[in-house]
């Protein structure tokens, strides 16, 4: 079993993640033409997103619980971030004034979680098969 403690640091990134995509977009400050140019506001999905399926998969990643059922668990955290990501643009569309669905910003929210499974699996799990 593991520890309630271990997900208060996913449980919060969680609801500032949550807190940031119900923001109105009129609440953004403008951006300036080079932060369009490096496609910032991607690479801010990407880091979200990457960070929340971090924070998730770490306690699973470092239990005690045998290989299979981790790695079970820790790439059905990442599928459903992935899935959370397209749920999010959906509520930007319908939901939050000023905010529209992105195709590309769920990309970047799905390539931050794929990443961050990797992250995981090369640091806890690649070398530590039962």
């Amino acid at each position: 079993m593991i520890p309630l403690k271990k997900f208060v640091p996913a449980v919060g990134w969680f609801f500032l993640v949550l807190y940031l995509i119900c923001l109105p977009g009129n609440q953004f400050p403008k951006t300036d033409d080079w932060l369009k140019v490096i496609y910032f506001d991607k690479w801010v999905h990407f880091g979200l997103f990457g960070i929340l399926t971090f924070l998730w998969i770490k306690p699973f990643a470092t239990s005690n619980i045998a290989y299979t059922p981790k790695l079970q668990a820790c790439i059905k955290i990442t599928m459903s971030i992935i899935v959370w990501g397209l749920t999010t643009e959906y509520i930007q569309k319908y939901f939050i004034p000023f905010r529209a669905f992105d195709l590309w910003d769920w990309a970047a929210d799905s390539v931050g979680a794929a990443l961050a499974f990797a992250v995981c699996y090369k640091m806890y799990l690649a070398q530590k098969k039962d």
